[in-house]
């Protein structure tokens, strides 16, 4: 069963709803019934507890990583707005460093690791909260057989909620990486950016950046969730039962890693207008893109892939690792439910 120790159930009488382990309704006209916590477990699955832990770990997992390749960032944003500047990765290294020094591969730092760590709170947070909400709506059957489209249905709403978090943040990225001389820190380009554009400045690419993250989003956690199951069916010689944790966090860092290569593709065009819009005052997205030219678009794919694919493996990684380091519950891969089986089998389908 998909959520293996979550039970989602009418409420017909009103006493029901002062029965122990019943979780505030995330569900209109049902109750999510959590667990008891198990021995070894630091909260219930589905608890307020549960999910406020999950938006933790994705602030230390999109925080931590989307700081640490700042200068890949730096870099291929740059490749994006002028590429007859910024000819390759290395050339686009290479020409930062004469003209800003080391230090000049650090700028944006700041946003980068507020914003993002905003977005991750939201993105895993809401996730998993969607995750259950969507379950409970669709009931234990339909939840197995149209599991990907649960995943792609609650990463989208997160990442919708998400990327409003990030937008003032990561204009202000954007504009000190790609604006020679507009600011060095985001204490300069944060009032640089309202007094010159006011609210507008922080929003105009939001739209953009729904385009550019939403399907990312939606492929890093459909693509994962898929793939790690895959991986303990095909791949992995023994249940994940039987895994030590240490082996279970292995298989996360490559479903992670498959899942961002394919990230990096279905998203870059979009980031590429993202990084063209908040280098050029006035623009629409529209214009950014025939500026650009389809060719143009996508620039930069290379770094983007590199820098996604490392990122998105290192976020699950992290993620997970965290969950592990805090006892948090980690249901297994989704099995059939056993109604379900019977069903299938009374038809001669299985």
């Amino acid at each position: 069963m998909l959520f293996s120790k979550v039970k989602c159930q009418e409420l017909q009488e009103p006493e029901k709803q002062q029965q122990p382990g019943l979780v505030k309704s995330l569900v209109s006209g049902r109750q999510i019934a959590a667990a008891a916590v198990n021995p070894g477990e630091s909260c219930e699955f589905a608890s307020m507890q549960y999910f406020a832990l999950c938006g933790l770990g994705g602030i230390l997992s999109c925080g931590i990583t989307h700081t640490m390749v700042v200068p890949l960032d730096l870099v291929k944003c740059r490749i994006q707005v002028d590429p007859a500047k910024y000819k390759s990765i290395f050339n686009g290294f290479k020409v930062t460093v004469a003209e800003d020094g080391m230090k000049g591969l650090a700028k944006g730092w700041a946003p980068t690791f507020l914003g993002y760590s905003a977005q991750g709170l939201c993105k895993f947070g809401f996730y998993e909260v969607f995750k259950v909400v969507y379950s409970g709506m669709l009931g234990e059957e339909n939840s197995y057989v149209y599991r990907t489209s649960l995943y792609l249905a609650a990463s989208a709403t997160a990442e919708f909620i998400a990327d409003i978090a990030l937008s003032p943040l990561e204009s202000a990225k954007v504009k000190i990486q790609t604006t020679p001389g507009f600011a060095n820190t985001m204490r300069e380009a944060m009032p640089k950016i309202y007094s010159q554009e006011g609210m507008t400045g922080f929003y105009k690419s939001l739209v953009p950046l729904w385009m550019r993250q939403i399907p990312y989003t939606m492929m890093k956690f459909a693509c994962f969730e898929r793939t790690v199951e895959l991986l303990y069916k095909h791949v992995v010689p023994k249940p994940r039962a039987d895994c030590t944790k240490g082996e279970q966090l292995v298989v996360t860092f490559a479903a992670g890693y498959i899942a961002g290569v394919f990230c990096a593709i279905v998203s870059h065009p979009a980031d590429t207008v993202v990084s063209k819009l908040n280098q050029e005052k006035g623009l629409t997205a529209l214009e950014a893109a025939k500026r650009l030219g389809f060719a143009g678009m996508w620039k930069g794919l290379v770094a983007r892939i590199i820098m996604i694919g490392t990122l998105t493996a290192a976020q699950w990684f992290i993620y997970d690792a965290f969950k592990v380091a805090t006892s948090m519950p980690r249901p297994p891969p989704p099995e059939m439910p056993e109604s379900l089986k019977k069903k299938l089998q009374a038809e001669g389908k299985l």
